[in-house]
């Protein structure tokens, strides 16, 4: 059984039934503990086990021979092994799970474990822990490992007896799946796991978790857009995890709005070659303010909004600006701002009652003013365009290339099924400006702002789409938190073409240091100390070598098209350390 929902049924919340006697239940024949959790990982449908072990981990390695349909994912580090069931979750809907090694290890993980909180992406993580019969002794790499996990887990809970694994991993797969979803983290002693229990694996059942909407609030959200001149829709992942993408679409041009996604954002929840798409929020309420452009009403959807890296003391939104939203768990609804209407609603089922409601009401002179308002959003659209062209002839003989030239000589190598890993930060512009996709399927990006994304990425990505090309954007600085991701690409040969943006710095943190200058009026012809990767310069080619993956240094912007394609035809793991230059 999955726990990814059907994308072809409506998810409704469950009606209440009437409360019945218990059934008496069979006897079971004891089994062991890390039986139990093995079985649970089987019956819940977990194809993949990712993880790094110790010796606390001993009776799990020990038994994984007995279950083949459970494939161990082996990761040189436990940030690899976290990160890249991360990304397999957020590409699958199916529940990630991890095994990390006692605190050491949770603690090696818990930078991954941040990202994968802030993008609520459904993980069950877990992690061996001593026996805890010497508990009170201290032993060797003992810790509180519940404590350590709880600030950036849903549910955080150590198995205390064998007869508890059963209920505890129920509940774990269900709460890492309540909206919003997010990990939960489950303490192993080693001891426990080799307990004898009777109590058999729970299963799931189907769980029709998404809200729906309540006919007066969408009465009520549809009459705000009905008389709005300037509309705009802010969104967030919900709606790809609600698979919300085309009500989205339809809901946008009906109004002709343009859709604003996050800073950050981990899915793909708008057609980036559409002319409703507009470029990402910037990271300050001042800077989100001035992007709106005076809109009169702003639709918030599925999303934490705001994420600030600046102060701003003044509001996102214009004095005039009212504001709705649709979010899938009560705790967000006018979580930072007051809204004028809020509902409750998974994204998809709110978008298209919404846009029905509208439909239903508009009169022609709404359906004109619409149409007018997408003819703007068209034009706006091809002039970024033109100025995308424009700026890219104008550094196109860079040396060393512009990021601008990169992605245009990429944009035409690239399978069209490729999957796009993007954690290529100051560069990312460029990449979704030439490369714009579509397809829901064929973008990973980043949530939480932790670096050393991309290369566990694209692991998880490439165990989602085994049937893909997988391509990754990591800058070189990203690169170095997680390269040992390449050893694990090349155990399992995943076809994996690594692209590593060499610019031998840090250019987010210098872009940084000049707006936090400015913002507290230092002078700005200073130096930018410990921001340079250079005495000894990074090679990634020989590192990629010594871990089993070839790969090339590409520094010619013309060669770009041609290591491409002999990257990805030798339909394995391959790096390209490409050498660029500044942020244009």
């Amino acid at each position: 059984m999955s726990t990814r929902p059907s994308k072809n049924r409506p998810i409704l919340l469950l009606p209440s039934t009437p409360m019945s006697l218990p059934a008496i239940r069979p006897k079971h024949s004891p089994q062991r503990g890390g039986d139990v959790l093995l079985d649970a990982l089987t019956e819940y449908g977990i194809p993949f086990l990712f993880g790094n072990p110790g010796t606390t981990e001993s009776p799990l390695m020990d038994r994984l021979s007995d279950h083949p349909d459970l494939r161990y994912v082996l990761a040189l580090h436990e940030s690899v092994a976290l990160g890249a069931a991360h990304y397999y979750a957020q590409s699958t809907g199916v529940t990630g799970v991890v095994n990390l090694h006692v605190a050491p290890g949770l603690g090696n993980a818990l930078g991954m474990l941040y990202n994968a909180w802030e993008a609520n992406t459904p993980m069950v993580v877990t992690a061996g822990q001593q026996d805890t019969r010497s508990r009170l002794r201290e032993p060797l790499l003992g810790h509180d490992l519940v404590a350590m996990a709880e600030p950036l887990v849903k549910w955080s809970v150590q198995v205390e007896r064998a007869d508890e694994f059963a209920p505890v991993l129920h509940r774990a797969f269900k709460v890492a799946h309540d909206p919003p979803a997010g990990p939960v983290f489950v303490a192993l002693p080693l001891n426990v796991l080799e307990e004898e229990t009777a109590e058999p694996v729970r299963p799931l059942g189907d769980l029709y978790r998404a809200p729906q909407p309540e006919a007066a609030a969408v009465a009520r959200m549809a009459g705000v857009l009905s008389q709005a001149r300037q509309p705009a829709i802010v969104i967030g992942d919900g709606v790809a995890r609600s698979g919300g993408q085309q009500e989205l679409v339809a809901l946008a041009e009906f109004l002709g709005a343009g859709v604003y996604p996050e800073g950050l954002m981990q899915r793909l929840n708008f057609p980036q070659s559409h002319p409703c798409f507009r470029p990402r929020m910037p990271l300050n309420h001042a800077g989100i303010q001035h992007a709106l452009g005076g809109a009169d009403v702003v639709l918030l959807v599925g999303g934490s909004f705001f994420e600030e890296v600046w102060f701003d003391p003044d509001s996102p939104f214009g004095a005039e600006t009212t504001v709705l939203q649709i979010e899938d768990a009560p705790g967000r609804l006018a979580f930072n701002f007051a809204v004028e209407v809020g509902m409750l609603a998974d994204s998809r089922a709110g978008l298209a009652a919404v846009r029905a409601a509208l439909e239903e009401s508009a009169d022609s002179g709404f359906r004109a003013a619409a149409a007018e308002r997408m003819d703007r959003l068209r034009t706006a659209s091809e002039g970024a365009q033109a100025a995308r062209q424009k700026r890219l002839e104008a550094h196109f003989d860079d040396a060393p290339m512009s990021p601008a030239r990169l992605m245009s000589e990429v944009a035409r190598a690239v399978p069209d099924d490729a999957v796009i890993v993007n954690e290529s930060i100051t560069a990312g512009g460029d990449l979704l400006g030439f490369l714009p996709v579509d397809d829901p399927d064929r973008y990973c990006g980043t949530r939480g702002g932790g670096i050393g994304q991309g290369l566990v990425g694209g692991i998880g990505a490439s165990l989602a789409h085994p049937e893909r090309p997988v391509i990754v954007f990591s800058g070189d600085g990203s690169a170095m938190y997680s390269i040992q991701a390449l050893w694990t690409a090349a155990h399992y040969d995943m076809p994996i073409v690594f692209l590593i943006l060499h610019n031998r710095e840090y250019k987010i943190l210098k872009i940084n240091m000049d707006i936090y200058r400015e913002r507290f009026g230092i002078p700005a012809d200073r130096p930018y100390p410990h921001m340079n990767l250079t005495e000894p310069e990074l090679d990634f080619v020989e590192m990629a070598a010594g871990m089993g993956v070839p790969g090339r240094k590409v520094e010619d912007p013309a060669d770009v098209g041609e290591a491409l394609r002999e990257a990805f035809a030798t339909g394995g793991p391959y790096v390209l350390d490409v050498i660029i230059g500044g942020r244009i």
